[in-house]
């Protein structure tokens, strides 16, 4: 991998920073209007996620045409595909009940303790826990298997 640009974390920062603002700005940052969108009462989360859908879409779009390599890091610009697997599947359920029981994704969790929600710091927790939790059982695993194949 080349050498990252010496600006590439601080604009990490930086862009971190806008999503945030952008998360409190538009409300998202708020349990209770992401709940309202689960519950189909509220779709002004659709208009901001569609916003940043197309940002997204026109700069991937574009980027690899303008240029051949992402300006701070050289890499090449190319699709990483995930297959779709079970993994894949039972993660994203477990997303979505957590999201739809707390009603903040991580992201927004983070920009809402920059509203003053001290109370999402428990939803912080248990991404933390969980994320822990998902590790240690995917390391342990992984270590059952390579015993199982070495044993054959």
């Amino acid at each position: 991998m080349a050498d990252r640009h010496p600006l590439f974390m601080p604009l990490i920062l930086v862009g971190g920073l806008i999503f945030g603002f952008g998360l409190g700005f538009s409300q998202m940052a708020r349990p209770e209007v992401v709940l309202d969108f689960l519950q189909f009462e509220d779709f002004g989360l659709l208009f901001v996620m569609f916003g940043a859908a197309i940002v997204s879409g026109v700069a991937f779009a574009v980027m690899p045409r303008v240029r051949d390599r992402a300006p701070l890091t050289g890499d090449a610009y190319e699709r990483r595909l995930k297959s779709f697997d079970r993994n894949v599947l039972v993660g994203g359920a477990i997303f979505g009940v957590g999201w739809g029981l707390s009603g903040i994704c991580p992201g927004a969790a983070y920009a809402s303790l920059g509203t003053g929600n001290v109370a999402i710091l428990w939803a912080l927790a248990g991404m933390f826990v969980g994320a822990y939790l998902q590790g240690y059982w995917r390391s342990h695993t992984a270590d059952t298997d390579a015993a199982t194949s070495a044993a054959d």
